[in-house]
């Protein structure tokens, strides 16, 4: 009888399934979702929009109409065009499978968005990733020798990062635009609550490619990720992507949450402003180190991890333990940033625990 280990990718069988816990009756702090529904009145006219629309036809190929409307809300600059996915995670398969020739590199730091280096060993490729400092910024002189060393064919940053909340320095992103060999991605997917982007400069760059998702603006259960480029490139890139990953209902729902953008804007202003109520209380707190976040997420290093975790768990809240995903991240939890009841449950909880 024929097994797995007769037909799967020996770098296949090594690995996990992405593991998502059940959070049903918890607070839910522990994959940086916008915690704030649209307004009622917006529910009910979204219903009216999702009630009308065609689900027995194929969705538009190419989500004209969203494509349209992404280009004019997310300041696309003129002669640049975007591409769509079902989340961000399948644009970086995308770009993985059109660049996969034998011996290509994909590079990134670390710690990072895991599904860098997961995509690029689902797709065959060698991953190599350089170690960010102790206080997780860049290390800019490393990045470039790897980059000198191994020619990647992708570079991968997220900006701001995930998981540590911090924005890597312009100017070093900058040398690594210039130095690359191959695509540079700025990954984007917290530029809602940033400083910050790249989308202006990508005039500046002939490979620089800006990757967004409006998961984190709140439309999570959506699963739309875009990637803004130079279309010469982004042609390329949609050979690969396969008919119809825009669904009908995402594609109406986006379209009308973009035309309500100021909604989701003051949705995000409100949890910046709760980051900082929540990084000060975590602060506060005996043997709690707080990185700085330019994320809807604080970082925060305590004394022990798994028991910080497991006690806010016994609570009803759920967070993010980082322990042992990475040598820097030691001891380290991860906490979305909730609506004000939410983040003052954490902030009490965090205090008896400790």
């Amino acid at each position: 009888m024929i097994e797995p280990i007769d037909l799967i990718r020996p770098e296949l069988l090594a690995l996990s399934a992405y593991h998502v816990p059940d959070s049903s009756g918890f607070i839910k702090l522990d994959a940086m979702e916008n915690p704030y529904r649209l307004p009622p009145e917006l529910r009910a006219q979204l219903a009216e929009k999702l009630e009308a629309a065609f689900i027995n036809r194929y969705p538009d190929p190419t989500a004209t109409q969203l494509r349209e409307r992404l280009i004019e809300t997310m300041g696309i600059p003129a002669g640049f065009d975007v591409l769509l996915g079902n989340g961000s995670d399948e644009l970086i398969q995308i770009l993985a499978m059109a660049v996969a020739r034998p011996g290509a590199v994909i590079l990134g730091v670390e710690p990072s968005f895991v599904m860098y280096r997961m995509i690029a060993g689902f797709c065959g490729m060698k991953y190599v990733g350089v170690p960010l400092r102790e206080d997780f910024t860049l290390d800019l002189r490393a990045t470039l020798a790897a980059i000198k060393e191994h020619q990647p064919a992708l570079v991968f940053l997220s900006y701001p990062n995930n998981p540590t909340g911090n924005r890597f320095e312009i100017d070093a992103v900058g040398d690594i635009l210039q130095a690359a060999p191959g695509l540079v991605v700025v990954d984007e997917a917290y530029h809602a609550f940033a400083d910050d982007s790249f989308m202006p400069r990508l005039p500046q760059f002939p490979n620089l490619l800006v990757m967004r998702t409006l998961s984190k603006l709140g439309l999570a259960g959506l699963r739309l990720g875009f990637m803004a480029g130079r279309p010469e490139w982004l042609n390329e890139f949609d050979k690969v992507r396969l008919p119809y990953n825009i669904n009908v209902l995402t594609q109406t729902a986006a379209t009308f949450a973009l035309d309500h953008l100021d909604i989701l804007d003051g949705q995000a202003a409100a949890l910046r402003a709760e980051r900082a109520r929540l990084s000060a209380g975590l602060a506060a707190l005996s043997g709690v180190t707080v990185y700085p976040s330019e994320a809807n997420f604080v970082l925060a290093r305590v004394p022990d991890a798994r028991k910080t975790h497991a006690a806010l768990k016994a609570g009803g809240i759920l967070i993010k333990t980082l322990h042992g995903a990475h040598p820097l991240l030691s001891q380290c939890l991860r906490f979305t940033v909730g609506t004000p009841e939410e983040n003052d449950a954490v902030l009490a909880a965090m205090a008896q625990s400790l």
